[in-house]
Parts: C-alpha cells; sequence; structure tokens
C-alpha cells in the first residue's frame, strides 16, 4: 500500500496576532497532498486533516492519546521546513494537528508552500542558523522539540550562493542552533547522512571532496556532546523529490512509489536509498519513542509494506536496530 496523505478543509479557522515582531504570519489555504497518485485537489480553506494509505485510513499518532503526548502539550520547531525533507515533515506535523513554527531564511517559501494558517497551527520566525545573532531566545519560546533538516549540495552549487556551503550549513549552522536551544528541550532530531564516519574510505571520499561529510559529522558531534536529549537520523541516499519549486501542485505529487518498508541500522554500515517521506516520517516518530533518545540511526527503505504512521512498529524497527 502506498500512502497518501490527504489535506482537506477544516472549517472556521481564526488568525491570531502574531506575539512577537519577528513571528510573521501565514494566510490559510486548504490543499490535498495523496502520496501514491498524482490526483490534486484543492478546498477554499483548510489545512492537513488525515494521513491514510491506500484502501486504509491509519489513525493518526497524534490522535492516540495512549501512545504519544497530547499534541496540544508540544511545540515543534522545524528548522529547514522548505527543504525537501523539511517540508514533509510540516506536511505531516499539521496532519497531526502538533503546534509548529518554522525558522527560516526566506519566510516567503513557507507561504508558497503551506498557504495561510492560523497562528496556532503554524508560526513562522524569520533567522538563518549561519547567524548566531539571528537566534533570539524568543523563537524558542514554547518549543518542546526540534526537528533540524538543514543541508545543501555536496559539490558546488548554485544552492551554493550566499556562502551556503556544507561548512557553513551542516557545521557552523548546527553548531550555533545546538547552542542556542533550551536546556528544557525533551527532543532534538538531526538529519544527517550515511558515511559520515567514513568520510576517508571510498566510496564516501567522493562524496566528500568538498566536505559534506566531514562536516555532517562534526554537526553530529556538537550535538551529541551538547547534554541535550537528541536522536540523529542519517539516511541513505535520498529519492522522491526533492519538490523545492515552490509550487504547491509539484509538492502534492509526492510519491514514495513502492519503497515503503523501513531498513532501520547503527553504526553507519546501513548502505542503499531511502524515501524522503520515510525520512520525514522516522523524524517525527523518533520525537516521542523513548528508545531512540541519545542514539543514532541509519534509515533506507525498499519495496514492501511499510509500518506507516504506526508508532508501535516504529518502535519496533527501532528497538530490532538496537538488538542487532
Amino acid at each position: 500500500m502506498a500512502f497518501r496523505l490527504s489535506l482537506t478543509s477544516t472549517p472556521n479557522f481564526q488568525i491570531s496576532t502574531p506575539k512577537h515582531p519577528r513571528q510573521l504570519p501565514l494566510p490559510l489555504v486548504g490543499f490535498q497532498l495523496k502520496c501514491c497518485s498524482n490526483s490534486i485537489s484543492r478546498s477554499k480553506a483548510g489545512a492537513v486533516h488525515a494521513v491514510q494509505q491506500e484502501q486504509e485510513v491509519l489513525q493518526s499518532p497524534a490522535s492516540d492519546s495512549n501512545s504519544v503526548p497530547s499534541s496540544s502539550s508540544k511545540l515543534v520547531l522545524v528548522v529547514g521546513g522548505t527543504g525537501g525533507v523539511g517540508q514533509l515533515v510540516v506536511a505531516s506535523l499539521l496532519d497531526r494537528n502538533i503546534k509548529s513554527r518554522l525558522l527560516l531564511r526566506d519566510t516567503e517559501k513557507a507561504t508558497a508552500l503551506f498557504g495561510e494558517q492560523d497562528q496556532e497551527t503554524l508560526q513562522v520566525f524569520k533567522g538563518d542558523t549561519r547567524n548566531p545573532d539571528d537566534l533570539d531566545p524568543s523563537i524558542f519560546e514554547g518549543v518542546t522539540h526540534v526537528i533540524c533538516c538543514t543541508g545543501t549540495t555536496a559539490f558546488p552549487s548554485k544552492r551554493w550562493s550566499g556562502d551556503n556551503t556544507p561548512e557553513k550549513v551542516d557545521w557552523e549552522g548546527v553548531r550555533n542552533l545546538v547552542s542556542a536551544l533550551p536546556r528544557s528541550l525533551k527532543r532534538i532530531v538531526l538529519v544527517s547522512s550515511v558515511g559520515v564516519t567514513k568520510f576517508n574510505e571510498l566510496p564516501w571520499s567522493v562524496m566528500n571532496l568538498f566536505g559534506v561529510l566531514k562536516y555532517k559529522k562534526m554537526g553530529e558531534d556538537i550535538l551529541c556532546n551538547s547534554g541535550l536529549p537528541f536522536t540523529i537520523i542519517r539516511p541513505g541516499r535520498l529519492t522522491d523529490g526533492p519538490y523545492t519549486s515552490y509550487d504547491l501542485n509539484t509538492l502534492l505529487k509526492a510519491t514514495a512509489g513502492q519503497r515503503r518498508a523501513v531498513l532501520i541500522g547503527q553504526g553507519d554500515t546501513l548502505v542503499g536509498e531511502v524515501s524522503r517521506l520515510v525520512v520525514a516520517e522516522a523524524c517525527i516518530q523518533a520525537l516521542d519513542i523513548e528508545c531512540t533518545e541519545g542514539k543514532i540511526f541509519e534509515v533506507n527503505s525498499v519495496e514492501g509494506e511499510g509500518p506507516g504512521s504506526d508508532q508501535q512498529k516504529w518502535r519496533e524497527l527501532f528497538k530490532a536496530a538496537q538488538a542487532q
């Protein structure tokens, strides 16, 4: 079965006034994301409503009070929320009715991807992790969890313009973010990469020609030594997207295809590919699964049936990886 993420209208949203001048409101919009088909539908106004598998509706973890904390008690800060993985993380958090906050260099990208949203649902702050002066304490007020999906290309490209290099993003940006986070944080999930412990070995040394794996490992190390409760997700080669044209119709065509079964390992031995949809789900699941705290996991996806959004199935996968 393929994932289907549907967005249907939810009436009677109330727009709240931003509480801080750096906090920028997003306008309301409704849209439908179907991860198993190319069909697209729009509603006049709304927000993410439910995550479904084809021919079967799965109960959202946020609606199961016995499996995860109440969504009303969580405020998740997503850093890099308009990137290939980050935008899927944000859409899924909205689906679960989990309060979310975005930290973005360009806030207009959030409007392009997610439309206008109620301030009680999605907040946007302008800031750049590469600049520590941008990380005002007000950005982190009330934040209980963080998912960091920042990144850039491994090799020189247009995305490197403006000093957007691996050193600045994967090392200095992560270091600045970790230093600014409150000690009260319940969990931070960092998206890294497989191969970071082998960047001097073939074939990883080819990818690391400009230091991307080395700097990602340095970012991991600063987090591991920070004293913060963390989980690090190391995806394999990313597939499905990225859908970063800032065109909503493009985002709505995201599909996991047949690669829904999830492989989780430890020790940087897992090699392969992984759907961005799977990475996004792994990040969200890791926020509340106790056995993932203080751990690093590699994640791949292969053909077959996957865990979907079932927290117990994800818990079993993470536990099995630790038992190997």
